[in-house]
């Protein structure tokens, strides 16, 4: 079965390939002397201690499973694939909500780099989608649970 393609930023990139060497060289070492602590004050059917440890490296093995395929089918995004004037990956887009007036700044970034907390929102999202491709001054709609939404592309910046 294909897999889906990433598509991540060249620090995104780093980023994942820096947290998988700490969880290979440095994470796994650490979790596995807890085990072996754990494992010295007897019985480990009742044991937290062991339990957490094992808990801790069920996530680091899942977690390390997991950036290794993000890394198989990442693809960086080249700057150069989207003209400065339309809103592509790795834009800084401001958006200006026709109902309210809010204007709000969002940086489009791949899926597996979202974090709407740091106002980057994901290509694949529905804002994501509608705005892909445009040019300022263009108004968008966004299908949400509350209905349509419209949006004046206000300014797009790399």
């Amino acid at each position: 079965m294909a897999q889906k393609e990433v598509i991540l930023s060249s620090e995104g990139l780093k980023r994942l390939e820096d947290e998988l060497e700490l969880l290979k060289s440095v994470r796994r070492r650490e979790v596995a002397e807890r085990i072996k602590e754990a494992r010295q004050f007897g019985d480990i059917n009742e044991n937290s201690e062991y339990d957490s440890a094992k808990n801790e490296q069920a996530w680091i093995e899942g977690r390390i499973i997991t950036i290794e395929k993000l890394l198989r089918n990442a693809r960086v995004y080249d700057r150069a694939e989207c003209p400065d004037d339309v809103a592509g990956i790795g834009c800084r887009i401001t958006l200006k909500d026709l109902q309210s007036g809010d204007v709000h700044a969002y940086t489009i970034v791949g899926s597996a780099e979202a974090d709407p907390m740091s106002n980057k929102i994901s290509n694949e999202s529905p804002v994501g989608r509608a705005v892909l491709g445009e040019k300022a001054g263009k108004i968008v709609s966004v299908a949400a649970p509350v209905g349509m939404l419209k949006y004046q592309i206000v300014g797009i910046e790399y």
